[in-house]
């Protein structure tokens, strides 16, 4: 009788072993480069460039660079058909930034009284 592959790792392996491995396994699927994105999302380079109007080419130099605005992201997010949240971690909690998004931006004055009141 065939035994799976989990029944062979569950005998092989301590259960911090195992802990440690999905971890580190769910570290790394939140890490992936954009083209992986786009890839996941099952749409092609030609396809999303399309969606924004812009050339192939350009969007494989889009995906290949280290930096670029928040403004190019978002759009090829959206293109993928996701949304783009940005998000601080600090050591005592995370803190989503909405500045960037149009539709969300709140006066000054009311994140000023947010800010006061921390």
């Amino acid at each position: 009788m065939a035994k799976s592959f989990d029944d062979l790792v569950k005998r092989t392996t301590t259960k911090k072993t195992r802990s440690k491995a999905a971890r580190r396994t769910k570290e790394l699927l939140g890490e992936l480069l954009l083209s992986e994105v786009r890839q996941l999302t099952g749409k092609s380079q030609q396809e999303v460039a399309q969606t924004l109007g812009m050339k192939q080419p350009s969007l494989s130099k889009l995906e290949k660079q280290d930096d670029m605005q928040i403004s190019t992201l978002r759009k090829i997010v959206q293109a993928l058909g996701g949304d783009l949240e940005i998000l601080i971690r600090f050591s005592r909690g995370s803190v989503r930034i909405d500045q960037f998004e149009p539709e969300h931006r709140r006066s000054r004055r009311e994140r000023a009284g947010e800010l006061q009141a921390v």
